[in-house]
């Protein structure tokens, strides 16, 4: 799994000055070095553009290396929500959203991304495009929120579906959440509001549209 993800980022990755910073950024900081992978980040871009999303929400914004690959993929016309449970990681987030040009297309909001999505539904949101990146015990619930906020036909996309690879792989040792993965590719895989793919690309995203 390491050597295809270190050819795709390799043939089809340019480097990138911008996000390249970012990360420099995070390590910086001492933050964990759980960004998405080069192509993973393109993917979203790619994903956000091919849909036309132009109202996005992140779960788990990091130091915002994700946060720009989305807000590339809607351009100027877009707007990012971004919750993070650390109000020093989305101050990070937000400090590298603005160099990236996207300061004025998106607002963070901190403190638990469950009680964040609880008012965001209270207030009768509704958002097209939906990333969950963050703590792996909740991504059922988070997945749960986002179909009560989704437009129809909005996507969902989720990553760190394969664990390492450990969710099919039984020679690798599994993480702390394979478990909690393999069940949760196995809603969304068979839920009768989703229609969901997984690809193969950093460490797995799980791709589900809404259905009516």
């Amino acid at each position: 799994m390491k050597q295809i993800n270190s050819y795709i980022d390799a043939v089809f990755h340019h480097e990138d000055a911008l996000l390249e910073e970012v990360i420099t950024s995070i390590n910086e900081n001492g933050m964990p070095s759980i960004s998405v992978s080069p192509s993973s980040g393109k993917l979203l871009s790619m994903l956000i553009s091919i849909s036309g999303a132009k109202n996005v929400l992140e779960i788990g914004a990091l130091g915002g290396y994700s946060g720009i690959c989305l807000a590339r993929g809607f351009g100027k016309e877009g707007k990012l929500t971004s919750l993070e449970l650390d109000k020093n990681y989305a101050e990070l987030a937000y400090s590298n959203l603005v160099k990236a040009g996207f300061g004025d297309q998106v607002s963070y909001i901190t403190g638990s991304a469950l009680q964040s999505l609880e008012k965001l539904a209270l207030d009768n949101k509704r958002f097209d495009f939906f990333f969950i990146d963050a703590d792996k015990d909740n991504y059922e619930n988070y997945l749960n929120y986002c179909i009560k906020l989704a437009d129809e036909g909005a996507l969902i996309v989720t990553d760190n579906v394969l664990a390492n690879g450990s969710v099919a792989d039984h020679s690798v040792t599994p993480k702390r959440y394979t478990e909690l993965m393999k069940k949760y590719n196995e809603v969304v895989a068979n839920h009768p509001r989703l229609e969901s793919v997984l690809m193969p690309i950093g460490d797995g995203m799980t791709i589900s549209k809404v259905k009516k």
